[in-house]
């Protein structure tokens, strides 16, 4: 590995510095927006420091918002996310799971059509999904909202990839000792899918927590919105007034989760990723 030393080093620094300030500041005018009055945000120069209508504003968000509390819209997000990253999971892990270890005509052709379904994204299929989802009447339910997408070919694909490079000497031995299949699947395959399972999650998190169109399309009832959701309509139509201070501080509070995810799990984040292994 060679090792910037001089002009070069600080070049360097001085560029990452750069870039992220770019990234920060709209991040941070969003966080002062938040924490002053509307009257500060609407007469120019805004400011560029925070106010001291932090706890207010926050407070009203949470248990006000302007069509509903964001407080329950982040529950609603929050189970959705986990709902799709966990489903999307577990259905990808056992899915892999049986096309790579069992022997069963047509395995190879259920594989190849489970990965054509990423030709075919929830905007091509919303129709009838729409009323397959009707027809079981989970319209306004968190069912209605995880279950059309918790399938996953792109994991399936990944954990089928992984599942190959374990060596077959495992299941070999797995089976003398007498363990079942499922043994294997949860004693051996589990523990050696850690980091890829957590990047994944973090990934599929951040898919479910962002989700907008599906949500929009199956949920009438205020009490079922998403925070993507509410933040759209919280935005003005015609003459209506926008709160400001509000809508930046639901778009912090939105942030947040993902946040929180990112970062607790970065280290098997980031080893999922670039493991020479997988």
């Amino acid at each position: 590995m060679v090792e910037k030393r001089g002009f070069g080093l600080w070049m360097t620094h001085l560029g990452l510095i750069v870039g992220l300030l770019f990234v920060f500041f709209p991040i941070w005018l969003a966080l002062v927006a938040s924490t002053v009055t509307q009257a500060d945000i609407m007469e120019p120069p805004m400011p560029l420091l925070p106010g001291d209508h932090f706890f207010e504003n926050y407070r009203k968000a949470l248990v006000s918002g302007i069509n509903a509390p964001v407080a329950w819209m982040m529950v609603n997000s929050m189970v959705m996310a986990l709902g799709i990253a966990l489903g999307k999971i577990v259905i990808s892990l056992l899915s892999a799971f049986a096309i790579v270890y069992f022997r069963f005509p047509g395995r190879r052709t259920f594989f190849w059509l489970i990965f054509l379904t990423l030709m075919l994204p929830v905007e091509v299929r919303i129709v009838p999904t729409y009323e397959v989802v009707a027809g079981f009447g989970m319209l306004n339910s968190y069912s209605g909202l995880i279950f059309p997408l918790i399938a996953s070919a792109t994991a399936t694909f990944l954990f089928r990839q992984f599942f190959m490079t374990v060596p077959d000497e495992l299941a070999e031995a797995a089976r003398v000792d007498g363990a079942t299949p499922m043994q294997f699947f949860r004693d051996i395959l589990l523990p050696m899918s850690r980091t890829n399972i957590a990047a994944l999650f973090v990934i599929l998190f951040i898919y479910g927590w962002n989700q907008y169109l599906w949500p929009l399309l199956i949920t009438t009832d205020p009490s079922m919105n998403t925070i993507v959701m509410g933040i759209k309509q919280m935005f003005p139509s015609g003459d209506d007034f926008a709160d400001w201070p509000v809508i930046m501080a639901t778009s912090i509070l939105a942030m947040i989760p993902p946040v929180i995810v990112v970062v607790g799990m970065q280290r098997l984040f980031i080893r999922g990723l670039v493991d020479s292994e997988k």
